[in-house]
């Protein structure tokens, strides 16, 4: 039965630095699984990373022993271990997720009543996935030179930083500061296809 349990992962919506930073607490609403105080946690997505121990869990300004899915929680962490992390990341079980900055996906645009526009390779979209925001670059498929509202099209993308994603993904992204539309993740790439390092 365990085994079929999904690891713990929480996007983090806000951090706090108390106690002069020795404790630094991560905010946010528990997307799956379950945490317990003294459960080593890890933190992904951007350039920052690295483990924790969970010191405390408040639930609604109470202390509790243990938080699940569905709850909005603070995770109490010592600061030294938390080093810099920030809103936009995940706390998660260690390796059960990982950050990727490259990826291919399924989007659909908006109706341009809704606020989408042509999208054309190496334009530019902000994405949103989970409590993560950053920008990238899209890329057509070969011999398609333009995407416009309302169609659907596979894509790869290119994020400026890394953030936690997992295949199947939803996402949303928006384009000159308008909702453009959304998407979902079909597959995680290490760097961007046909280019060798």
């Amino acid at each position: 039965m365990s085994a079929l349990r999904k690891p713990f992962l929480m996007p983090v919506e806000d951090v706090f630095s108390l106690n002069q930073g020795r404790l630094v607490m991560l905010t946010g609403r528990v997307e799956r699984g379950r945490v317990r105080t003294g459960d080593e946690v890890e933190c992904v997505g951007f350039e920052e990373g690295g483990t924790a121990h969970v010191v405390g869990i408040d639930a609604q300004r109470v202390r509790v022993d243990e938080a699940g899915a569905g709850m909005n929680v603070g995770l109490l962490l010592h600061g030294a271990e938390a080093g810099e992390a920030e809103g936009g990341q995940v706390l998660a079980a260690p390796g059960s997720v990982a950050a990727h900055a490259v990826f291919a996906a399924d989007i659909a645009l908006l109706s341009e009543e809704e606020g989408a526009a042509e999208v054309r390779t190496g334009g530019s979209l902000a994405f949103y996935a989970r409590a993560a925001a950053v920008r990238g670059v899209v890329t057509l498929p070969h011999g398609m030179d333009v995407l416009r509202p309302l169609h659907t099209a596979t894509v790869t993308v290119a994020l400026e930083r890394p953030v936690a994603l997992e295949e199947s993904q939803a996402f949303a992204f928006r384009q000159h500061g308008r909702a453009a539309g959304s998407g979902t993740v079909t597959r995680l790439l290490r760097q961007f296809p046909g280019v060798s390092r």
